[in-house]
């Protein structure tokens, strides 16, 4: 039952689409939105049983529709594109060449972050103080002799 009503969700939206380019002209509104996020991973992924996958792909339109908006919004991952396998032996750093200083400067900018938090919360303060040993005096002696 519930894969009939499946099939038959597919269809009605086939039919309401048409030959459009979205549901409700030649831009996007929400509830392309909502549909494409329901119709691609259908599309896409692959499943253990193929059935409304198969009923997706008989629905030209439906299938235009998808990869459309994932050419369109998704350039970097809407088309088939195979990446080559890496040979043996790369490295690394080829993959990513700026990898370790991009880890450094993460690692920077969260240290002063949360040193700047210290400082600004009062959590911890820098206190001014004098060199040699009247700078060792408790503040209260120091107060005592000024007064004198």
């Amino acid at each position: 039952q519930l894969y009939r009503d499946a099939r038959e969700c597919l269809t009605l939206l086939s039919q309401r689409l048409g030959s459009q380019k979205f549901f409700f002209g030649d831009s996007p509104a929400s509830l392309d939105a909502f549909v494409f996020s329901r119709l691609a991973p259908l599309l896409k992924a692959k499943l253990p049983n193929g059935k409304l996958q198969q009923h997706l792909k008989s629905l030209q339109n439906l299938c235009n529709y998808c990869t459309s908006i994932l050419s369109l919004y998704f350039p970097w991952d809407g088309g088939e594109i195979r990446v080559a396998p890496r040979a043996a032996g790369a490295d690394e750093a080829e993959e990513d060449p700026h990898k370790r200083r991009n880890q450094l400067l993460s690692v920077l900018v969260g240290l002063v972050a949360m040193l700047g938090y210290a400082f600004l919360s009062g959590i911890v303060s820098i206190q001014r103080g004098g060199v040699g040993p009247a700078a060792r005096q408790p503040i209260a002696m120091q107060e005592e002799e000024e007064e004198e």
